[in-house]
Parts: structure tokens; C-alpha cells; sequence
């Protein structure tokens, strides 16, 4: 089958490197233009550029697909279907109508359960104990296509945002290639949308830990923001990321005296914060232009004595 594909980060790499390895002929690949990445903001392709780049396949990276000159570029690989994955650009109904057999989307959530930009944190965000990959026919509505194909990925009680994206990753891989494989046989059912709910983008405000939420959301919290934006909290005036965290268990009697953001007592190894209900346990921290590390390194050089308040 000829395949126009389109993606941008890990995820969608993940698909092209299963597609490719199935056998399927990829016509062209689109993916974002390079971005400047990292400290030295040097120009970096992205993943599925570099995927396409390692196995020599025509690679095409416009700023737009709603000019002209884009869509003469894809209706001249007269493509059978299209495969899009986290592309990151609209696809204009003049793109939508190129393909034989039109195009289909991997999308990282059990439609219509989160549709939007980031399906996999707020999943865990809101406490889901299972998730997934739809297969769907893009139309023009934000993930509203009818759904030809659903894999169950159950999310674990110490998945973080970027453990559940590589296990995501392989499901949509291995999704994408049974449904073409079993095209004629798959039948679309359309969404029901009262059931939908949106998985806005990502803010790094929002994830500022509001220590008067209960201590499990904020565990929640910590794995979903994990590895980005980076879950945070201020401490004496400077910024604390906070990489893994648990809730405490059982009752503690300095804990029912504190405040939500107070450190109950002191421990040598074990950084203890009040919540709105409960406590978490910070397991690994990063100050501002420091490294990651244990709470009991940071402990160690920086002792945080009772009565001492995050988040302010």
C-alpha cells in the first residue's frame, strides 16, 4: 500500500519504523520543520525526521499544508491512505480528500475519552485507570472521526507521562499495521459525543503543585508532568522540581497539625510535605540550575527543618 505518512516526535517515529518494517511503501514522509532544542537552541530534527532520514525515504517538512504549492507536493505521490500521528499541523480538507483511502489517525486515548493535544496526561491526571490507541478516519472536527480500531493500555499506579508514552508508542505501532493489514474487514463506528472530553495542551503554570489539593492528585500530578513540563514548587522564593513523589501512608500526628505545604517534622532522608489531605513523600527533586536527585542527597546539603513552607 502507498502511504503518505505524517508525524513529528517519538510516537509517531515509532509507527514509521513498524509501517516501513511491514513492508508497506512509504511515498513520503511529512514532519515539522527543525526546531531549536536544548541549551545551545541548535536547529534539531525531529524524531520521525531522523527515522525517515536513517532509512532513506522521502522527506518533506512545510510550515503549512493550506497552501498550494503543499498540496500539489502530496497529490503528486498519489498516496492510497494517509497515516498521521501526533503531526502537530492542521489538515485542511483539500489534504483530507488526497488519499484513495483517505486518512487515518493514531491517536494516544480510548475515543472520545480525550481528544486534543495531550490525551496521555490527562489520562493520568485524572485518575484513569486504563487507556489507549484509537485508530480513527480523520475528518475535519478535532478527533471526531469515526473509529475503526481500539488497543486497551491499563495505566499503573507508578506510570509517569513518559513510561506511558513509550508503552503507547508500541501499542499505536502495532495498531496501525493490523488495521491496515485488516482494512477490508474493519467497520467504522462513529463517536459518541457526549462522552468526549478534551485534553487541552500542556501550561507550565499549571503544573505548580497546589499543596492544598489532596496528596493523591498531587502524586498524579508528579507522574503525569513527568518528563515535561516538570511538576514544581517554590521553596524560600526559588523554583523546586519535583520528579517522583508518593503519598504517605497512615495517620501521623504532626502531619494533623500542619498546614498544606509545611514540613510536618524533620527526616534524614524522607522530605514529607502536608496537603490539602495527607502528605507526599518528595523521592526526587531538582533545584533550580541543579541536577535531579534523591531527597536524600538534597537532604543532605540543603536541610529543610519543620514548620518550613513549599510553595511560596
Amino acid at each position: 500500500m502507498r502511504i503518505l505518512f505524517a508525524g513529528t516526535p517519538p510516537f509517531a517515529a515509532a509507527a514509521l519504523d513498524a509501517l516501513a518494517e511491514a513492508g508497506h511503501d512509504i511515498v513520503l514522509v511529512l514532519t515539522q520543520p527543525d526546531r531549536p532544542a536544548g541549551r545551545g537552541m541548535k536547529l534539531t530534527p525531529s524524531a520521525v525526521k531522523q527515522a525517515a532520514q536513517a532509512r532513506g525515504l522521502p522527506l518533506y517538512q512545510p510550515a503549512s499544508l493550506r497552501t498550494p504549492e503543499a498540496q500539489a507536493e502530496l497529490a503528486v505521490v498519489d498516496a492510497d491512505v494517509m497515516v498521521v500521528a501526533a503531526y502537530g499541523l492542521i489538515l485542511p480538507q483539500p489534504v483530507l480528500d488526497l488519499p484513495r483511502f483517505g486518512c487515518l489517525n493514531i491517536h494516544a486515548s480510548l475515543l472520545p475519552r480525550w481528544r486534543g493535544a495531550a490525551p496521555i496526561q490527562r489520562a493520568i491526571l485524572a485518575g484513569d485507570t486504563e487507556t489507549g490507541i484509537t485508530i480513527m478516519q480523520m475528518d475535519a472536527g478535532l478527533d471526531t472521526g469515526a473509529m475503526l480500531a481500539k488497543i486497551v493500555v491499563p495505566i499503573g499506579e507508578t506510570d509517569t507521562a513518559a513510561s506511558l508514552h513509550d508503552t503507547l508508542a508500541a501499542a499505536g505501532a502495532k495498531a496501525i499495521v493490523a488495521a491496515l493489514a485488516n482494512d477490508p474487514a474493519l467497520v467504522p463506528q462513529a463517536q459518541d459525543d457526549t462522552l468526549a472530553t478534551y485534553a487541552a495542551k500542556l501550561t507550565k503554570e499549571e503544573a505548580k503543585l497546589d499543596w492544598r489539593q489532596p496528596a493523591e492528585v498531587l502524586a498524579r500530578a508528579v507522574r503525569a508532568y513527568n518528563p515535561a513540563p516538570g511538576a514544581w514548587t517554590l521553596l524560600d522564593g526559588a523554583t523546586l522540581k519535583v520528579w517522583s513523589a508518593q503519598v504517605v501512608a497512615g495517620p501521623d500526628a504532626d502531619l494533623l497539625r500542619a498546614e498544606p505545604g509545611e514540613v510536618p517534622h524533620t527526616e534524614a532522608d524522607r522530605l514529607v510535605v502536608a496537603c490539602g489531605s495527607g502528605a507526599l513523600a518528595l523521592q526526587a527533586v531538582q533545584p533550580a540550575g541543579g541536577k535531579r536527585m534523591t531527597a536524600a542527597a538534597f537532604l543532605a546539603g540543603r536541610p529543610v527543618p519543620a514548620g518550613t513552607r513549599f510553595g511560596a
